[in-house]
């Protein structure tokens, strides 16, 4: 699958246990700022 996006930004991390689910945290500077996460690398 191939995406192409118009974007301001990228940053790459791992999520971490978060509860019930998984984290990732992003900046403060982008509180109330619609994201999107991409799955990068296979389910196993």
């Amino acid at each position: 699958m191939k995406i192409e996006l118009d974007a301001y930004q990228v940053i790459e991390k791992v999520v971490k246990p978060g509860g019930n689910s998984g984290r990732v945290y992003v900046p403060l500077e982008w509180l109330d700022k619609k994201v999107k996460i991409v799955l990068v690398e296979p389910l196993d």
